[in-house]
């Protein structure tokens, strides 16, 4: 018995050492968010005192201030929620890690928006309502302080809920509530309102079908191929040259505001220049690359590896370049209408202005993105970097077509859109391959409905509360708006 004792203290000891570790494990899981609600408000409070020393004694000071407490904040949303849509593939797909996606998004977004942010925005939310149906600038600003207060709010209740939404029709929906409350109906654009309601089904739906067609192309062409590898080597490259040339189609037309302003033939031929260029590099590249892999379908998503974590980094590139400008419109407005005492519908975002959004950004995606990344990458459909590719080719070319057919389309409806895309073409063609395999046996086998159900490729759960959310996103952003203006209308007007 003694000579037992010691080994049973050494593992009493080993026990509690084991539950003292998984202790500090709970703690720092649970700890994790209220550190980054702590540094978010330090980042909130931080650009109020900076509005406040930046803008100095003016007699509007403190509206300027509380705009950009709330453009902060409204910046901080945007992270956390719109660019899962741009990381989330990659990290379902495991190209990335979430570590390694954070970084490259926050890096990317805030590059697109310093570098390539549009110098004009138009503050109204393209025309959603009339500056003259505004009596006075008090009642202009007042609107647009409950447009960003409501719009941030919808934004972080959706990500809470863990459903992207759109940022810019969450702005969209609170300029139209404040619009109503302040100069009533006839102050919106309803022709407008109409083309934005289309753009909910058109967006998803073209993304969807885009993506969709893509992953068809690569199961017939590389994946059902006898040789995969020499499939891969041929087609591949022709793959990264369309990425490429569409990427650099759209951030011609989009992107490069600020640095250069071309038309649409030119964007064009910059694209196929570009497209044609990186298919002649990157075939060695993956003749390189397959050299001496196995002639399966593990083998072809390390050739998708590469492509994939470009083409994540460029649309968080082209993500910030346009996005952002559309979510800190509200608060140029109320910055310009406060400094020069009247309101446009287009004005010059500063500097300071774009610097806030660019932050806000980032710090949203490093403390709350993680929820809302594995939700769009590995909650909603099985990805691997071959379907994941699909869904970010999908969401450059649907926003290209979108822009020259005028739609106000979302980036998050498209990128989530070509998500739900790839999973029901999985489901459609698994379900194809299924009859085609039972019917040369006999008999066929039948399955019951409630195992049907379960083989399913896209969770139904998540499906319904991501197409609810995009539905009320407008309507519920502007009734908060129009609530929210009426009150600040009562105490401050």
């Amino acid at each position: 018995m003694p000579d037992n004792q010691p080994n049973h203290h050494w593992k009493t000891l080993d026990r509690d050492l084991g539950r003292i570790a998984t202790l500090e494990q709970a703690t720092q899981y649970v700890a994790r968010p209220m550190v980054g609600m702590g540094l978010s408000v330090l980042f909130v409070g931080i650009v109020g005192i900076a509005a406040a020393v930046l803008i100095g004694g003016s007699t509007n000071t403190a509206i300027i201030v509380a705009a950009a407490v709330f453009g902060a904040y409204m910046a901080l949303n945007i992270g956390a929620n719109d660019v899962a849509n741009n990381m989330g593939p990659a990290v379902g797909a495991k190209a990335l890690t979430m570590g390694g996606a954070i970084v490259i998004a926050a890096i990317c977004e805030s590059a697109g928006a310093l570098l390539a942010g549009g110098d004009v925005v138009s503050t109204i939310s393209k025309g959603i309502i009339a500056p003259e149906s505004v009596s006075t600038t008090e009642v202009f600003i007042w609107a647009m302080m409950a447009a960003l207060i409501s719009s941030a709010l919808w934004v972080n209740l959706a990500t809470w809920v863990g459903a992207p939404v759109s940022t810019t029709h969450s702005v969209v929906g609170g300029v139209m509530g404040a619009g109503i409350a302040a100069a009533g109906f006839s102050a919106v654009n309803w022709p407008n309102m109409g083309a934005i309601a289309a753009s909910w089904v058109i967006s998803p739906v073209l993304g969807g079908a885009i993506a969709a067609a893509f992953l068809a192309f690569i199961k017939a062409f590389i994946i059902y191929q006898p040789d995969k590898l020499a499939a891969a080597r041929r087609w591949v490259p022709v793959l990264m040259g369309i990425m490429a040339g569409t990427f650099a189609t759209y951030l011609a037309l989009k992107g490069l505001k600020k640095i250069i302003s071309v038309d649409s033939g030119t964007a064009l031929l910059v694209g196929l220049i570009v497209g044609v260029a990186v298919v002649l590099i990157s075939r060695p590249y993956i003749a390189r690359k397959s050299a001496g892999l196995e002639n399966r379908n593990k083998s072809l998503k390390v050739l998708f590896g590469l492509p994939l974590v470009f083409s994540a980094a460029l649309l968080s590139f082209a993500h910030g370049a346009n996005d952002v400008a559309n979510a800190v419109g509200p608060l140029a407005a109320i910055v310009h209408a406060a400094e020069f005492g009247e309101f446009a519908g287009v004005v010059n975002i500063p500097n300071w202005v774009m610097i806030i959004g660019a932050f806000g950004i980032s710090f949203g995606l490093i403390f709350f993105g993680p929820k809302l990344i594995r939700m769009v990458g590995s909650q909603i459909t099985k990805l691997n970097p071959m379907r994941a590719f699909c869904v970010a080719l999908s969401a450059a070319i649907t926003v290209i077509i979108a822009s020259w057919l005028g739609l106000p389309v979302s980036s998050t409806h498209i990128a989530v859109g070509a998500v739900f895309g790839v999973g029901f073409f999985r489901e459609w063609h698994a379900e194809r391959r299924a009859r085609k395999s039972s019917s040369a046996r006999a008999p066929a086998v039948r399955i019951a409905a409630e195992e049907r159900r379960r083989r399913k490729l896209v969770r139904r759960s998540h499906f319904l509360t991501i197409v609810a959310a995009w539905v009320i996103t407008v309507p519920a952003a502007a009734l908060m708006s129009g609530l929210i203006y009426l009150a600040l209308h009562a105490i401050f007007v």
